[in-house]
């Protein structure tokens, strides 16, 4: 028999051990998402990976926001975040601290995500774009590197949500190998 565990029984950090944990080397950059269901579930993700910061840019609406709320479930307060007016402000501030810089979009010569190897002592920064227009042109075009999750059904494309858990699972898993 497999017993679900309760909530008590996860062992998880609280607020204050968050902050002082250890963080993953990856930093989330959201270019324009206009879906706050998107923005909260993202910080849900980012939380349960330990993941240093992410960026609001753009449109992308900022916390407290109560549709943030319903899907972060109070990550908005472990996870650090800022918000920037223009994406490639936080690129080339990022770029200044040798951070590589990985927009997460199909384009031409985009390195497939199972074949992306992260570096242990690199630190990277995903940029993940609008719901309908995917990363600003700009942004890949400054960007190190694109990074294309495969796909093989009919459908062009994945939420932004479910790309980042993908991105951020696939990277994590890979760094802590």
């Amino acid at each position: 028999m497999k017993r679900k565990l309760k909530n008590e029984e996860l062992d998880r950090l609280d607020v204050s051990e968050f902050k002082n944990a250890e963080k993953t080397p990856i930093i989330i950059i959201l270019d324009n998402i206009r879906s706050l269901n998107n923005i909260g579930s993202v910080f849900r993700t980012s939380d349960a990976f330990l993941i240093e910061k992410i960026y609001l840019c753009g449109i992308t609406a900022q916390p407290p926001h109560n549709d943030i709320r319903k899907t972060a479930l109070g990550s908005t307060e472990t996870v650090d975040w800022a918000y920037a007016e223009h994406t490639l402000d936080v690129i080339e501030k990022l770029k200044a601290e040798t951070i590589n810089i990985c927009s997460i979009e199909q384009a031409e010569n985009a390195t497939m995500l199972n074949d992306f190897k992260p570096q242990p002592n690199e630190k990277y920064a995903f940029v993940f774009g609008n719901e309908v227009k995917g990363v600003d042109q700009n942004v890949v075009d400054a960007s190190d590197l694109v990074i294309e999750i495969p796909q093989y059904g009919t459908k062009h494309s994945l939420n932004i949500s479910v790309s980042c858990g993908v991105v951020i699972w696939d990277v994590f898993s890979k760094l802590k190998s």
